[in-house]
């Protein structure tokens, strides 16, 4: 049985739309167990009320926080988050940051790792931000997957669409009014079911 871990950090929802997209894409796959998690909320409450990302993140609260011990269980590691000047979230960032113990144990050596992101504009970092998590799992000792070509939604010209060779991903709006796409949505289960068929092989 192959293990597929989802962890995401998501502000106003629109990641975790996502995430549920690629984690359903995973569970298409036999003999998979796919595992949800986010990684713990760093801003204040009285901040996120004020912005309205409290009110938004109970429609996932019911996740469970992730923690370094249960990525350190998966054969795979999809990660999500927004992008943040290019980069990941500092949530994202800090999470990672505290995975310093199985970097020491080489825990997550061989390990499939892959990821999306979530962005307000065309040009808002996306891809940057997939790069910059593959580092971090190059640093790891990860083994990373994206999404070909043969994924033909990553090409669609014919509407506005995030989503690339680097990993899925959705166009927001600066003000939040638009949530992932079919388009964004269908190349997130494809990334989840590459992700988990290529992880069965591993543990096969």
């Amino acid at each position: 049985m192959a293990i597929v871990q989802v962890v995401f950090h998501s502000t106003y929802g629109h990641v975790w739309r996502l995430a549920e997209a690629i984690a359903d894409g995973a569970r298409g796959v036999n003999g998979t167990e796919v595992r949800q998690h986010r990684v713990p909320e760093l801003l204040p409450e009285e901040m996120l009320r004020a912005t309205g990302a409290w009110d938004a993140q109970q429609q996932f609260a019911h996740v469970p926080v992730a923690t370094p011990e249960l990525i350190g269980e998966a054969d795979a590691i999809i990660v999500g988050t927004p992008t943040r000047f290019g980069n990941m979230s500092f949530q994202m960032r800090a999470f990672w940051d505290s995975t310093v113990n199985l970097w020491f144990g080489g825990k997550l050596e061989g390990k499939l790792g892959s990821a999306f992101v979530g962005t307000g504009t065309q040009h808002g970092g996306a891809e940057s931000t997939l790069t910059t998590i593959y580092n971090t799992f190059i640093h790891h000792g990860m083994l990373i997957i994206g999404v070909p070509y043969s994924v033909r939604e990553i090409m669609n010209m014919d509407e506005i669409t995030g989503g690339a060779p680097y990993g899925a991903g959705t166009l927001s709006n600066v003000d939040g009014s638009r949530l992932p796409s079919e388009n964004e949505l269908s190349i997130g289960r494809s990334q989840g079911k590459r992700v988990a068929e290529f992880a069965a092989k591993l543990v096969g």
